[in-house]
């Protein structure tokens, strides 16, 4: 095992997270450390929660040299400038993310580049680096949890866009199917086929649960109601795909989050849904589970570092 050590920084928005992650893709056992983030918390209580973080994990490091620190941040972000707007943190516009880690390393006495990215690009880096995706070079990563995100490789290459917010699926339109508003938008995914606009629209129908477990519970003993929900999530998640993969000519979709665990079905839903376009490029694109435990978003910002070389540079 290399002994080369990255600090990976998972920011999102209800905790942020810690790790020393080694260039075999493995975290240090006694490394992670997370802390609170949140739609009501002040800058200054995000920015003690960020520092909390780092230098726990600076203190697990030791003495061991740092290849550098990297950043997975939801989005919208600015990468030139190390920018970050989380959309459910909204205390945070602009804010300088990647200076402010880098602050808390000087006042360490810590060398190290610092290099940031959106959550959905660096989770898709871990799946095509350690994950579900690993020999495919043609690649968007997903999750569908909260919210929906994702990110992109092509060509072997991630592509971030000049912003940093490439592949950004969430909020792309789903035609024929409107759901609840989200940021001004009934119609995007993320409106549609998020794990809380999913229980939504079926509490809207008369599901009595509250919460995406009730609703995975109810789909399991063959709830009509909960049944007809996941349908119409898989068949909007199988509608972006289907046009990811028609405009970029994707091999492979990787799923992960809380909400893609409700049921194994979900996925079958999705697949039939591809399978009906008409375009075979399209039909042969191939979605899967995500091959990374709750380690994933870690593992992808350490490969902000360890993969950089599939980076655009800034």
């Amino acid at each position: 095992m290399s002994s080369s050590l990255a600090l990976a920084v998972d920011f999102g928005g209800t905790k942020v997270e810690s790790a020393l992650v080694t260039a075999d893709g493995e975290l240090v056992p006694g490394s992670r450390h997370r802390a609170p983030t949140g739609r009501a918390a002040t800058s200054e209580q995000l920015q003690a929660s960020v520092r909390e973080v780092i230098e726990f994990a600076l203190t697990a490091a030791g003495e061991r040299e740092l290849a550098g620190v990297g950043i997975g941040c939801a989005g919208p972000i600015e990468r030139s400038r190390g920018l970050v707007s989380p959309l459910n943190v909204p205390n945070w516009r602009d804010f300088d993310l990647r200076g402010f880690a880098a602050s808390v390393l000087d006042d360490r006495g810590v060398e190290a580049t610092v290099a940031l990215e959106m959550d959905g690009v660096a989770i898709t880096m871990a799946e095509h680096w350690v994950g579900a995706a690993q020999g495919v070079d043609n690649v968007m990563g997903m999750v569908v949890s909260t919210g929906i995100g994702g990110g992109l490789i092509v060509g072997g290459r991630v592509i971030t866009g000049p912003t940093g917010n490439a592949g950004h699926i969430g909020h792309v339109e789903v035609a024929d199917i409107v759901g609840e508003e989200t940021f001004g938008k009934a119609t995007s995914l993320e409106a549609i086929a998020s794990g809380p606009h999913t229980v939504a629209w079926a509490r809207r129908e008369g599901f009595a649960g509250a919460t995406g477990e009730d609703l995975a519970a109810a789909y399991a003993a063959g709830d009509p109601v909960a049944r007809a929900a996941i349908e119409r999530t898989g068949h909007a998640v199988g509608q972006a795909i289907a046009s990811a993969t028609a405009l970029l000519d994707l091999e492979l979709v990787a799923i992960g989050g809380g909400f893609s665990q409700a049921t194994p079905d979900l996925f079958d839903v999705i697949r039939t849904t591809i399978a009906e376009h008409y375009f075979g490029f399209v039909r042969k694109v191939r979605v899967v589970p995500s091959g990374l435990s709750g380690e994933g978003p870690l593992i992808g910002a350490a490969a902000i570092v360890h993969r950089s070389e599939l980076l655009p540079p800034l």
